[in-house]
């Protein structure tokens, strides 16, 4: 059945007219008919299973007929640190940290960081990329949307983010054993495709960081997100 994202409130029983990107997309590319049924969500949490009314030349209604109460979310709450890429790197990193159930993502600068956004688009790219974010969670079901916030250095991540268990991934001397079950809420913290500095690496360890090394590859900047959410994904089941 086709998801929706609509960033707004509905009630049950309501007849609901659809925004322009969804009546387009639901009706004009996949040419849905009067009776077809699809699920809308606002990333609040839950999700409303809804029925088309009416197709108008510009416009369509749905009566919403039900609600679920289901998330899909991941069992912890990991905010994910990530020093900005250039190009699809970015977007690939956003889109499956968000369907591996990420909370949170905080874009970040470091030394090592080939993108340094403008004022001036930073909203926009900021924006691009709440909508990667938007997209992934139509495709794989989650109803709870992660935030992707406005950059800041690594130094300052790392000095103000609250969790009860706080990663870095680095080079590490031993294996991490990880305590279950795993703490409620966790930070990641992935650099830049040149890795984090050794100043900034140490600087994230004397902030309460614990480095942790996936396996004897070195997983590039989009990669290793996806390889470290996946393991907390599966110590957290």
């Amino acid at each position: 059945m086709n998801r929706f994202f609509i960033a707004d409130d509905f009630a049950l029983a309501q007849s609901y007219t659809l925004p322009e990107n969804v009546f387009h997309h639901w009706t004009r590319v996949l040419r849905a008919k009067v009776g077809e049924q699809a699920i809308v969500f606002n990333g609040k949490g839950g999700e409303y299973f809804v029925e088309l009314s009416n197709i108008d030349k510009k416009s369509a209604q749905v009566n919403i007929l039900d609600f679920y109460p289901k998330n899909r979310n991941l069992a912890v709450k990991v905010t994910l640190g990530q020093v900005m890429s250039k190009g699809d790197r970015m977007d690939y990193a956003i889109q499956k940290a968000t369907e591996l159930g990420v909370h949170q993502i905080q874009l970040l600068t470091s030394e090592r960081c080939e993108m340094r956004l403008k004022y001036d688009r930073d909203q926009k790219k900021i924006e691009h990329w709440q909508a990667v974010a938007i997209a992934a969670c139509e495709q794989c079901g989650l109803n709870l949307v992660p935030e992707v916030l406005a950059p800041m250095s690594v130094q300052d991540w790392t000095r103000q983010v609250q969790a009860d268990l706080k990663l870095v991934l680095a080079l590490s001397d031993g294996k991490m054993q990880f305590a279950q079950p795993l703490p409620q809420n966790i930070a990641l913290l992935v650099g830049a495709e040149g890795g984090l500095s050794d100043a900034e690496i140490t600087d994230s360890v004397q902030q309460g960081f614990v480095k942790w090394t996936i396996g004897k590859r070195v997983l590039r900047t989009e990669t290793a997100p996806v390889a470290a959410l996946g393991v907390l994904n599966f110590l957290a089941e």
